[in-house]
């Protein structure tokens, strides 16, 4: 899936020195399930083929707002 197959539902959230596309943002694919760019976190091992990231309060805000949720 390319980036251009999502739908961005945050903007530039993640604060004044984000670039379009190195800000935490969420994104819905068309099958309905999100991608979420964030901030690569370790707080825990997660399970082979997952990954854990970390974005802002405020982008998950934003997309809930875009969602009309």
């Amino acid at each position: 899936m390319a980036r251009e197959d999502l739908t961005r539902l945050t903007g530039n959230a993640g604060g004044p020195h984000c670039d379009d596309d190195d800000c935490p943002n969420v994104y819905r694919s068309d099958y309905g399930s999100f991608v979420i760019q964030g901030s690569v976190s370790d707080a825990f091992t997660p399970p082979p083929g997952e990954s854990l990231v970390e974005i802002p309060e405020q982008v998950l805000r934003e997309a809930v707002r875009a969602l009309g949720w």
